[in-house]
């Protein structure tokens, strides 16, 4: 079995050669974040307990670097679809969650991320509650085992603190989600109650208002709220916290740990390991990319598209929070 740093190449890689020109994620063009090579052989000591299982490489996210380098402790499989796997084990933190993802899947902050895409099938189906490894350097579930050829970074490195966003892209992102030239008030989530009385309503009304702790009181109407392992009101909510966080509200941090006390016991396992994500400003590669084209450094359309089109509310769900912070920013530096 190979170890973390050593899963780069073909081979074994010769002291002093940089991985990113010989790793296979550099090949694919993923960034890649070397492992100190201490760190790489605590974790190949921690794993000779797993079982013996064929190892793939994955780009993994640093969002559960600790988890991973950390020692083996069992898991259990959350749900299982062709395009990704997810594991719930107990970390440090207490319940964390942790995802094989294909390279076609949404890249969530929590995944490790496999070099196919989800039509060569190579994550077997297994259900829910099957057993599983996370740590030592690897995730063992079945026959498959998937260790760290490479790491990404899901909190996106913007110009500054608070980088100022182009006006025309704001107003692009807003058409593309909203509809050109319709009203706000007529925007609906699969879910969540609409008209003037539902949650949507009143956090539009925080919002105009720039008051914070009314739209804290709107997340208690929304978290939890929808269908699925992600509930769009959650996905709002992680849109919102992981806005204001990456924009600098000088409020971000209240804002975020006050949502993230709130979804205990009232979400799925998933979607509160993303609202903690969200709450430290790493989200998913889809709306890392907007927020990038926001600023400029990258193509602003496509990326829309791209977080538009994650699941079936997720990525419209992600695209509100983040115009809802984007407002709630605006309004408080135009207040102060």
């Amino acid at each position: 079995m190979r170890t973390i740093d050593e899963t780069t190449g073909s081979g074994s890689v010769r002291p002093g050669t940089p991985t990113s020109s010989r790793g296979r994620a550099a090949r694919a063009g993923v960034p890649t974040i070397p492992l100190p090579r201490e760190s790489a052989q605590a974790a190949a000591r921690t794993a000779r307990s797993a079982r013996a299982a064929t190892a793939v490489p994955a780009s993994a996210s640093t969002g559960v670097a600790e988890l991973l380098r950390g020692p083996v402790r069992p898991a259990r499989v959350l749900m299982s679809v062709p395009a990704a796997v997810y594991l719930q084990t107990t970390g440090d933190r207490g319940s964390e969650v942790v995802g094989v993802l294909t390279s076609d899947a949404a890249r969530l902050p929590l995944g490790c991320v496999l070099f196919r895409p989800s039509n060569g099938r190579p994550l077997v189906a297994l259900p829910s509650g099957a057993p599983a490894e996370v740590g030592g350097g690897r995730i063992v579930v079945g026959d498959l085992a998937v260790s760290a050829a490479a790491w990404w970074e899901p909190r996106p490195r913007l110009p500054s603190a608070q980088p100022a966003l182009l006006p025309e892209g704001v107003r692009q992102l807003r058409n593309a989600l909203y509809g050109e030239g319709v009203p706000h008030s007529a925007f609906t989530l699969p879910g969540l109650p609409p008209g003037p009385g539902g949650p949507l309503a009143a956090l539009r009304g925080a919002v105009r208002r720039a008051d914070l702790d009314a739209a804290l009181r709107t997340a208690a109407r929304l978290v939890g709220l929808g269908p699925g392992l992600t509930p769009a009101g959650d996905d709002v909510m992680a849109g919102t916290m992981a806005g204001l966080v990456l924009l600098g509200h000088p409020a971000a941090e209240r804002f975020a740990a006050g949502v993230y006390a709130l979804a205990a016991g009232r979400t799925t396992e998933l979607s509160r390991a993303l609202l903690r994500h969200a709450a430290a400003g790493r989200v998913s590669g889809e709306y890392a990319a907007v927020l990038h084209g926001l600023v400029g450094e990258r193509p602003l359309g496509p990326a829309i598209a791209g977080l538009l089109a994650t699941g079936s509310t997720s990525g419209r769900a992600m695209a509100l929070g983040l115009c809802t912070a984007i407002d709630l920013v605006d309004r408080t530096t135009r207040n102060r």
